[in-house]
């Protein structure tokens, strides 16, 4: 098979799975690896799940921004896009859209939590 009909297909694919490869700016975490950055440090940690969910509970110390809000990325426009921000949703589909439109805006470094809240809580 040549190398365009390759990337045709892989393209194809990507198109219908969604794009939930890193890149070069978003870094997929573990909930153990994410638990260390965010207890080592002191972090940006965005929920990006909606007001209701993040009512019913959330990561200490995280500011829910609603990914569904027409105002999503205008919230962003206030944070220092060359700061480590930290990212999750409920189970990882919302947070790794944010973060595309976050790599988008010009963010360096995003971090993304594999799983979302869900894997959050079921390790605790």
């Amino acid at each position: 098979m040549s190398k365009i009909k390759s990337l045709i297909i892989m393209g194809f694919f990507a198109s219908i799975f969604g794009i939930n490869a890193q890149s070069e700016h978003i870094k997929v975490l573990s909930v153990t690896e994410f638990k260390e950055q965010v207890d080592a440090n002191k972090v940006v940690l965005i929920d990006v799940r909606t007001p209701k969910e993040f009512k019913q509970g959330s990561i200490k110390n995280s500011k829910n921004i609603d990914f569904y809000d027409s105002e999503f990325t205008a919230h962003f426009s206030e944070l220092n896009k060359d700061e480590p921000i930290y990212l999750f949703c409920r189970s990882g589909g919302r947070s790794n859209k944010a973060a595309h439109k976050l790599e988008a805006l010009g963010f360096k470094e995003i971090y993304d939590l594999k799983g979302g809240f869900s894997a959050w809580t079921s390790s605790n």
